[in-house]
C-alpha cells in the first residue's frame, strides 16, 4: 500500500491510496480545482481510480468526488446521512469497502458537520476537519451543520485507534508533516483540554480570527447539489 499527500502549495489537502499489487487507487477529499493533476498522477502510475471519497460537505472548496464519479467512472462515497447528491455509496460504521489488499473503514466524526466522517486504512486515519496537526487544533464548528458539543462529544472516537496510526489532516499549512495520533495526544492543543467550556471558549476565539469563509457561498451549493457552476466552467 502506498499513501500520497497531494496539493502540496494549498491548504486544502488530498490524499492517494494505492494498492500496489492490483494498480486500483483511491483520491480522498480531492479538490475539483486540482483535476488534471490527479489524473495526471493516475495516468503516469497506470493507475485505475476505484474511488473517490469525501470526509464531510466541504464548504470552502469545491469537490472533485461528484465529477471523478460523472466523467471518470469511480465511486463517490461519503456517510450516509449527507446531504449532498451525486454520492454512489453511502457508508456507515459497519461498512468496508475493498480495494485490492487494502479495506477502507469508517468513523462517525460530527461537529464540524453532521456527516463527519473519518476514513481508515491500514496504518492511517483520514481525519479531514475534524482534527489537524498540533497547534492548529480542529476545525471549526461555526459553519452549516457544524455543532461544537457534538464536535467535543466525538473526539472520544480517537480512542478507537492507537497511538502509531499516521493522522492524514485535510488542512494545514502547506509543507506540514503529518504526524502520529500519539504525537498528537501530546502536542494538539485540544487533545489536551479538559472541560467543554474550554474547548467552547477557544472554537468561539478561533473562529471570529478566521473570519468569514470566502468560497463558501459558491463551494457549499456545489458540494450539496453536485453541480460546478457554470461561470466556473466557463473559466476552466
Amino acid at each position: 500500500m502506498r499513501v500520497a499527500q497531494l496539493n502540496s502549495d494549498m491548504w486544502a489537502m488530498s490524499y492517494l491510496v494505492v494498492c500496489e499489487k492490483t494498480k486500483k487507487a483511491a483520491l480522498i477529499d480531492p479538490v475539483w480545482d486540482n483535476l488534471e493533476n490527479y489524473l495526471s498522477i493516475l495516468k503516469e502510475g497506470d493507475l485505475t481510480l476505484e474511488y473517490a471519497m469525501a470526509t464531510h460537505t466541504h464548504a470552502d472548496h469545491i469537490t472533485g468526488c461528484f465529477t471523478l464519479a460523472n466523467e471518470h467512472q469511480c465511486e463517490y462515497v461519503m456517510w450516509n446521512d449527507t446531504p449532498s447528491l451525486g454520492v454512489t455509496i453511502y457508508v456507515d460504521e459497519e461498512s468496508v469497502i475493498s480495494m485490492g489488499e487494502i479495506d477502507f473503514h469508517f468513523h462517525h466524526s460530527p461537529g464540524h458537520t453532521g456527516d463527519h466522517m473519518i476514513i481508515e486504512c491500514p496504518g492511517h486515519i483520514f481525519t479531514g476537519d475534524f482534527l489537524f496537526t498540533g497547534e492548529g487544533g480542529v476545525g471549526r464548528d461555526d459553519l452549516p451543520s457544524g455543532r461544537t458539543h457534538m464536535h467535543w462529544q466525538a473526539l472520544d472516537v480517537l480512542e478507537r485507534f492507537s497511538g502509531d496510526v499516521l493522522v492524514c489532516t485535510g488542512h494545514d499549512p502547506p509543507g506540514t508533516e503529518m504526524k502520529s495520533l500519539g504525537w498528537n495526544r501530546e502536542n494538539n492543543l485540544v487533545l489536551k483540554m479538559e472541560s467543554y467550556e474550554e474547548y467552547a471558549n477557544w472554537q468561539e476565539t478561533t473562529s471570529a480570527n478566521l473570519g468569514y469563509v470566502s468560497k463558501i457561498k459558491t463551494a457549499l451549493p456545489a458540494n450539496i447539489f453536485a453541480e460546478v457552476p457554470d461561470t466556473l466552467l466557463e473559466n476552466s
